[in-house]
């Protein structure tokens, strides 16, 4: 079993920037791959990034390409998103995920643990 807690969110303006934490408990975590997803009121769960259980071959979604990065330290079990540049657009609940086989994937369905989210609010 793994659990995962978020943290790190918060208000912000437009433009500025946060950096969100995902620490993992479990003695398996570096062969996860690990996710990073939003939701907006009203609006499906999607996916922002991904870094595979090396830290390498990071993917993101398009809306944040050149924005935020998807890093981790194995050592520290924690997984991080840096959000530079920050738009009202952004604003969501911010949950990371787990997937032990280590392959990455943008499907929420593909990750078999969540953490409990942590609101990121830009305000304009």
């Amino acid at each position: 079993q793994v659990q995962l807690v978020e943290s790190g969110g918060g208000l912000v303006q437009v433009g500025g920037s946060l950096r969100l934490s995902c620490a993992a408990s479990g003695r398996t975590f570096s062969s996860y791959a690990m996710g990073w997803f939003r939701q907006a009121p009203g609006k499906e769960r999607e996916f922002v990034a991904v870094i595979e259980w090396s830290g390498g071959i990071p993917d993101y979604a398009d809306s944040v390409k050149g924005r935020f990065t998807i890093s981790r330290d194995n050592a520290k079990n924690t997984v991080y998103l840096q959000m530079n540049s920050l738009k009202p657009e952004d604003t969501a609940v911010y949950y990371c995920a787990a997937n032990p086989s280590g392959i990455v994937y943008s499907a929420p369905g593909r990750y078999r643990y969540w953490g409990q989210g942590t609101q990121v609010t830009v305000s304009s």
